[in-house]
Parts: C-alpha cells; structure tokens; sequence
C-alpha cells in the first residue's frame, strides 16, 4: 500500500558551507569570517592574527540575497 502524502510545503536543504562561514547577529546583520585562519600561519604577525577573529559586515545585496537563499533556516532561533 502507497504512503499518504504529507500536506504542505517541501523542506529546502541548507547548504552546509554557507550555515558554517556566515551567520546573523540578533539585530539582523549578516557577518562573515575571514579567511586563512587555519593554517600557514607561523609567519604571520600576531598583530595580523589578531585580526583574523573579528567578523565583518556583508556588504552588497545580491550578496546577501544569495545567502538567505542558500541557508533558508538561518534565522530561526534554536
């Protein structure tokens, strides 16, 4: 015997490296990370790597528009 489909809408998929590189502060703010955090930094000055941990505003609305659409759920509290 078939299953009954459920009514309603279809669950979208995040895309897991967006969820992972971007969030949204309480405000509404989207906010990055830098990049070349992880390794290959022996050299770096530490000054330079103390930059590295702040996050940075997005900036460009097709940029943005392309994340909420790439993490649908992002917003929705926990």
């Amino acid at each position: 015997m078939p299953r009954k489909a459920k009514a309603g809408k279809i669950k979208l998929k995040t895309h897991k490296a967006t969820s992972k590189r971007f969030r949204l502060t309480g405000t509404g703010v989207l906010v990055r990370t830098k990049g070349g955090k992880s390794h290959l930094r022996r050299r770096t000055p530490e000054r330079t790597k103390a930059l590295f941990t702040e996050m940075i505003p997005v900036e460009g609305e097709n940029i943005i528009k392309r994340v909420k659409r790439l993490a649908p759920y992002m917003n929705e509290k926990k």
